[in-house]
């Protein structure tokens, strides 16, 4: 049995040590430069384990900052260079993004798309939704359905002029990318632009990319059992863009087929191949990830970008974070149609959160459009939904170190849902709504 049983997070929380956090984060590391040997990470992990044992008694308290330094070391003297210049990496970022929060709090950022966002903002000052007390009032006076067809009308907007800027480029392109964070409307989104274009003469042929999985065997997993299939670097790029160069070119592929239930991947599975006037279809989190499309030369892309990008204010001047308003869209999906339990989905999310952050969002900009599939009405099909089990989910984690991240979502969530006017019946959401992707009765056939 180790001698530390405790380790000092940068606040200064003291939190049990756990060695599989350290297994996880060498395999991380090894998978970013194209490793998969979990064995590896795990021998490597023992090393940094005794090596810290071999410098700390039980009262010394190794910290964060100790340990990823023992990291760096192993893996040098190990022969790792490769491993070990991603680790520094990963970590040089990390601690990059704590100083810019620090010092550049108020500088405007480069990820956010201001131009889109100030015509929301403008847009929901004339319908008097930009805070929740003029939503709820809009509400209490019976006008929901006047600011629901209205909500609709405005996405459906960006729906069109999405089309129509495909299909006027329908000589040169040979890809349309459909991307966004974690449930942002891509099902639904996808669904509206591709019934518009076969109306144009052009068919979306998907390319299902969750079908080039590696093997569970071979994903990251926390010591909590839990897989980060968030990364780009769960999927087999390589072979991703080996299909994209031979199906944009003409040629025929066979595409793999991904078992959920095991985990498991079989290649060379099922016929692919373009005909005349159809475009591949890539509905992924990580479409604008540069290595997942790289074969392909950037004309030939339309890159496209879904966020609820919600302008409205709660009552102390702060502004509803689409983050927030995304993981309660995740919890009910997941409940609905993945028997999922809305509590795992929290624990999970900053899995989520964090791969938005390297890998989704500073590219929002790089698009060539945006929709905001946000809509003011939807945080009331929430509250309705779920804020008992937020208030919940806040007592049961507010004193767990190890789930700080998840305790802050909760608290905040909880927070904002106090303020908003609860809607029990959702009789007046369209069934080709984006929300009906998340609370269920779509009429779509996707």
């Amino acid at each position: 049995m180790s001698n530390i049983t405790h380790v000092i997070k940068r606040s200064g929380v003291k939190v049990p040590f756990t060695p599989e956090r350290i297994t996880n984060a060498i395999y991380r590391a090894a998978v970013a430069v194209g490793g998969r040997d979990k064995t590896i990470a795990e021998n490597l992990a023992k090393q940094v384990v005794k090596t810290l044992e071999d410098t700390h008694s039980q009262e010394s308290i190794p910290t964060i900052e100790e340990i990823q330094d023992t990291v760096e070391k192993i893996l040098i003297e190990n022969g790792h260079a490769k491993v070990a210049k991603a680790y520094i990496l990963y970590r040089n970022e990390r601690a990059l993004k704590r100083q810019e929060r620090a010092e550049t709090a108020l500088r405007p950022s480069e990820n956010i798309p201001w131009a889109k966002i100030w015509k929301i903002l403008d847009w929901s000052v004339d319908q008097g939704v930009n805070t929740i007390a003029g939503y709820n009032r809009r509400l209490l006076n019976g006008e929901l359905p006047e600011l629901i067809k209205a909500s609709e009308e405005l996405y459906e907007i960006d729906i069109e002029n999405a089309a129509e800027m495909i299909a006027a480029r329908r000589e040169e392109l040979k890809i349309v990318i459909i991307t966004g964070p974690s449930s942002s409307g891509k099902t639904t989104s996808t669904t509206k632009i591709g019934k518009r274009l076969e109306r144009m003469g052009l068919k979306l042929v998907t390319l299902n990319v969750d079908h080039y999985f590696f093997n569970l065997e071979m994903h990251p997993k926390d010591e909590f059992g839990d897989y980060d299939f968030e990364t780009p670097q769960a999927l087999d790029l390589p072979l991703i863009n080996e299909h994209l160069s031979a199906l944009t070119a003409g040629k025929e592929v066979l595409i793999p087929y991904y078992d959920f239930k095991t985990g498991q991947r079989t290649d060379n599975v099922t016929p692919m191949q373009l005909h005349e006037n159809e475009i591949i279809l890539i509905d992924s989190l990580h479409g604008l990830y540069h290595d997942m499309t790289a074969s392909v030369p950037v004309e030939q892309k339309f890159k496209l970008y879904l966020e609820p990008l919600l302008q409205m204010q709660d009552s102390k001047g702060k502004y509803i974070r689409w983050t927030d308003v995304r993981l309660m869209r995740r919890m009910l999906r997941d409940a609905a149609h993945r028997a999922y339990d809305p509590l795992k989905t929290l624990l999970h999310w900053h899995y989520v959160r964090s791969s938005e952050m390297r890998n989704i969002i500073p590219f929002i900009n790089t698009t060539d459009f945006i929709i905001s599939s946000g809509m003011p009405y939807e945080l009331s099909v929430y509250k309705h939904r779920l804020f008992h089990q937020f208030e919940e989910w806040v007592s049961e984690l507010k004193d767990n170190p190890l789930r700080e991240d998840a305790f802050i979502r909760a608290q905040r969530t909880y927070q904002v849902l106090q303020e908003f006017e609860p809607l029990a019946s959702d009789a007046l959401i369209p069934g080709d709504s984006v929300i009906r992707e998340f609370i269920g009765g779509s009429t779509l056939e996707v």
